[in-house]
């Protein structure tokens, strides 16, 4: 509930662009899926730029037009993935071939990044 009245709160002032840090990390599973719904529900209602960073590959598989895939520390652009996937969506959409394969596509990527040399880290100065 706590999560439907901040979404609720963020958008009475039609903004243009939502930033959600991890707002369904803390639900259990059951939860976050209703809630995953439900944002879908209201986006279709109120469809405003949402910025929505998530660790969770078939949450964001779920959710988005489009990924952008990040290494860790320093954090760079992997890849960015325009989605295929046609609205409304249910959750039956994370049995489909498509979705399976990007999901496995968005594993292999940051796998690769962990087995590759350390980026290259810069000073405080940039040199």
């Amino acid at each position: 509930m706590q999560q439907r009245v901040e979404i609720a709160r963020a958008l009475i002032n039609q903004p243009r662009v939502l930033l959600m840090d991890e707002p369904f990390s803390a639900l259990d599973a059951q939860t976050r899926g209703m809630m995953q719904e439900v944002l879908l529900d209201i986006w279709s209602k109120i469809p405003t730029t949402m910025v929505f960073v998530t660790h969770d590959i078939d949450e964001a598989l779920f959710l988005a037009d489009r990924i952008v895939v990040m290494s860790a520390r320093p954090g760079r652009v992997i890849e960015n993935m325009v989605l295929p996937f046609a609205r409304p969506r249910s959750h039956d959409l994370a049995t489909e071939p498509e979705f399976v394969r990007l999901k496995r596509h968005v594993m292999q990527l940051l796998r690769r990044r962990e087995g590759s040399e350390p980026l290259a880290r810069l000073s405080p100065l940039g040199v």
